[in-house]
């Protein structure tokens, strides 16, 4: 499944820029334009990631971040203000946010954080169920095995590693380079389509069935483990 981003905002602007964005990279997006839509979204959803503003009408972000934790929801949160004052962000960490950004941000920035987030929650996830999850793809980390849609995949050491490495930068472009350094050394002197060789046999392994591609060629570049809308 697709991670969920709930943006909560009330200047239109901002929600419609961020639900383009943020669903263009792949995320299904949810918008509430207040404190108070926000609480009540996030008792009818599970989201994976919370972007909250600060200043707004009713509730503001201060008080949707400790009523959220209050709750026993450790979801990540990403606080989006327009001060830049230190009081401000030692506030918004004290009470429960995981980040930090003050507008007018830069959107590249943004979403970068929204990975970092995404993959430091994926990391608590895999620390106590030693499991790895994308979209409907389970790589178990304690039996070396792949399972999608319930299917076991059979993989070789090498597959293995090779899509571990993909799931645990999903939606990150991976150059051949530092694909062939982590799997096969710096010093690797064998065949030089190697990777070629293995991406293809973890195609074929992944997508038996008629299941959809999840890793994607970037040409120029190398691969990126992201499925196609």
């Amino acid at each position: 499944m697709r991670p969920h981003i709930l943006v909560v905002d009330d200047d239109e602007k901002i929600t419609s820029l961020l639900r383009r964005s943020l669903a263009f990279e792949g995320y299904e997006v949810a918008t509430a334009n207040n404190g108070l839509e926000g609480l009540k979204a996030m008792l009818t959803s599970d989201p994976d990631l919370l972007i909250l503003d600060v200043m707004m009408p009713q509730v503001d972000g201060w008080e949707v971040c400790s009523r959220v934790r209050e709750g026993g929801s450790t979801v990540p949160i990403l606080m989006l203000t327009a001060k830049d004052d230190i009081q401000d962000r030692v506030k918004g960490l004290d009470i429960g946010a995981d980040d930090y950004l003050v507008k007018p941000f830069a959107l590249e920035e943004l979403l970068a954080r929204v990975r970092a987030l995404l993959r430091r929650k994926t990391d608590k996830l895999e620390e106590q169920t030693n499991r790895i999850v994308y979209e409907d793809l389970i790589l178990d980390l304690d039996s070396r095995e792949a399972v999608r849609n319930e299917r076991r995949i059979d993989l070789t050491a090498k597959e293995f590693d090779l899509l571990h490495l993909f799931m645990q930068n999903p939606r990150r472009v991976l150059t051949r380079d530092s694909i062939m350094d982590k799997i096969w050394g710096y010093d690797y002197s064998g065949e030089s389509n190697v990777l070629e060789v293995y991406i293809a046999m973890l195609r074929q392994k992944t997508e038996e069935g008629g299941y959809k591609r999840l890793i994607q060629t970037v040409r120029g570049t190398g691969y990126v483990l992201r499925g196609e809308n």
